[in-house]
């Protein structure tokens, strides 16, 4: 599934992966290839992006998350990489 981060500043990831675990406002949402739509706004916390080369861990505050289509698209007020 294709998978898309971006922040008002900049697109922070754009790629391919296996799965990915959102921080939504109410709790974690986990997503897999051919995930039902949704739609949900982001909380503040840590996506983890699983790909096969290993996972890739971004900050988000706020924003929401689309699914559609086995895309992903992360809008968040804020995003850059943990530890950030």
């Amino acid at each position: 599934m294709h998978i898309s981060v971006i922040s008002a500043e900049r697109s922070v990831f754009d790629g391919e992966a296996d799965a990915v675990v959102v921080p939504a406002y109410d709790g974690l949402v986990g997503i897999l290839p051919r995930h039902a739509p949704l739609m949900t706004l982001l909380g503040e916390g840590i996506v983890k992006i699983s790909q096969s080369g290993g996972v890739t861990q971004l900050k988000v505050m706020g924003g929401f998350l689309q699914v559609a289509s086995n895309v992903v698209r992360i809008v968040a007020r804020r995003a850059g990489p943990a530890g950030s």
